[in-house]
């Protein structure tokens, strides 16, 4: 097994897919877009299953890179292929190659046209998320980083709602102008170390006065990625306007990537920029936690409300990783997993009484558990995991969060503490007026419960969702090592620089 180039082979397996799908041809379109369903379906849920030997074959204990590929390709420029997984990054291609299979059953009945073309964008997609987790090599990760805009763009400006045009488009550019600088920041690490190796820049100390703007130049691309307040508006346009599977693979994998970037590069390369800024990032991520809680409760959308949700769950990363301590990353790394599977089911429990009434205005529903028990059920446990009820992976992430920022100050604790009440409160709401009350609405009288493929989406959701909040230790000992190392290093960076005031690094002073 650690001969098989696993990595490779589930980054570009799904690019073989779509290939092939776009290479079908008949002339008869009903049955072209049942064989590319089926395509992208066996395509991705192969690509997951290859993916299980990295969590089976996964050595704990150790910070090392593991399943390391390493090929040349731009050798003059010091510039190769090279792939590896840690324990931070491996969590995330696996999580990225269990929602696409998921995505493709969501899409099966609800996307209806250019359904070809839309398997293909969805295959590319996961093409992009898997190979951008597993890049060691700073322009392969830029590369993979960018690609995914592309799908996602197409995906919500194609089969998106009525204006799906405008929010592709904010969407695009609203992560295009942040990346740019972030581009710009690659080239100046480059010309300062010679190489693009991230292994080898994660060893390499850059000079002090150059880590100030380098940290903000990767911080406009990463806050608008997770997205942070006050960058997050792309966000709950862009969820509206999906298609059901687009705002699953947006909210359950996009927005974990600038929190990832966070921990990969500003942190670990970047530490006297993190010392820094760090106070700025608390200030960002308690500003995001109670107003877009306060924001989510006076929605009218179920999907805006949603959407809302997760810019506050992700105020609670970013206080996690910025901690600096093991309970206070470990809690971030664990609630992106975690929000990435709950939102993704929120995601798609709007899909499902969407696809019935074609309407998400809250308004319109109420007094579901009589017609639809099944639906109301597993609305009830993604609605409890997202408040982070014990027993559920929402509540490991966001209490080990919460434990390591009161090792660091009392106040951010208190003011990322309040989102739980909060996030209570417009959850709470958004489940009683939909699945309370008495059933008086006509149209909602003949709904029809879950189908079998519906119940068969939500099933890996359910066991996962209950496995991490029950059994949390085998993804805590998955990440522990490569969360100390960091840790460690950032400690031992701070050190060296013996007595330099912060002050003194920002240039002109």
């Amino acid at each position: 097994m650690g001969q098989l180039p696993l990595l490779s082979i589930i980054t570009f397996l799904p690019l073989v897919g779509a290939v092939i799908i776009m290479l079908a041809r008949d002339e008869d379109e009903a049955r072209l877009a049942t064989n590319a369903r089926n395509m992208a379906l066996w395509t991705s849920f192969i690509t997951f299953v290859v993916s299980l030997l990295i969590w089976f074959g996964f050595e704990t204990g150790t910070a090392e890179f593991q399943f390391v590929e390493k090929a040349e390709w731009l050798p003059e420029f010091g510039i190769g292929y090279h792939m590896g997984v840690d324990g931070i990054s491996m969590p995330f291609v696996l999580l990225s190659t269990l929602l696409t299979p998921i995505c493709v059953l969501a899409s099966w009945e609800a996307v209806k046209h250019r359904v070809k073309e839309y398997m293909i964008a969805f295959l590319v997609l996961e093409t992009m998320m898997v190979g951008m987790f597993c890049a060691l090599d700073f322009v392969t990760f830029y590369m993979f980083f960018e690609g995914v805009l592309i799908p996602m763009f197409l995906i919500i400006g194609v089969w998106g709602g009525p204006r799906r045009v405008y929010a592709a488009f904010k969407f695009f550019l609203y992560t295009l102008l942040g990346s740019v600088l972030m581009l710009l920041a690659i080239l100046a690490i480059y010309f300062d170390a010679g190489t693009t190796d991230i292994p080898t820049l994660l060893q390499h100390r850059l000079p002090a006065e150059m880590q100030i703007w380098l940290w903000l130049a990767f911080f406009a691309s990463f806050a608008v990625k997770v997205p942070m307040w006050p960058v997050h508006t792309w966000l709950p346009d862009a969820h509206v306007e999906a298609p059901t599977a687009g705002s699953v693979i947006l909210a359950g994998v996009l927005l974990k990537m600038g929190a990832y970037g966070f921990l990969r590069f500003s942190v670990p390369m970047m530490p006297y920029g993190t010392e820094f800024f760090t106070p700025l990032v608390f200030t960002l991520s308690v500003v995001a936690i109670i107003y877009t809680s306060l924001v989510a409760l006076a929605q009218e959308d179920m999907k805006k409300l949603i959407a809302y949700s997760s810019v506050a769950h992700m105020g609670y990363v970013t206080v996690g990783i910025f901690t600096l301590n093991v309970q206070g990353m470990q809690g971030a790394i664990f609630q992106m997993l975690s929000h990435g599977i709950v939102s993704a089911a929120l995601f798609l429990l709007v899909g499902v009484i969407y696809d019935r009434l074609h309407t998400r205005m809250i308004d319109r529903y109420g007094g579901l558990a009589d017609q639809m028990p099944h639906y109301a059920l597993t609305f009830m446990i993604f609605m409890l995991a997202s408040v982070g009820l014990p027993l559920t992976g929402g509540f490991i992430g966001e209490f080990l969060v919460i434990v390591g920022a009161f090792q660091v100050n009392t106040w951010v604790a208190l003011l990322t503490a309040s989102g739980m009440v909060l996030g209570a409160a417009y959850m709470l709401y958004l489940y009683r007026q939909v699945i309370f009350g008495a059933l008086t609405k006509r149209d909602l009288m003949s709904l029809l419960d879950m189908k079998w493929r519906e119940k068969l989406i939500f099933a890996p959701l359910i066991l996962l969702t209950f496995w991490m909040g029950i059994y949390p230790e085998p993804l805590l000992n998955v990440m522990e090592a490569s969360v100390v190392n960091i840790i460690e290093n950032y400690q031992l960076a701070l050190d060296e620089r013996a007595g330099v005031s912060l002050a003194e690094l920002m240039p002109g002073r």
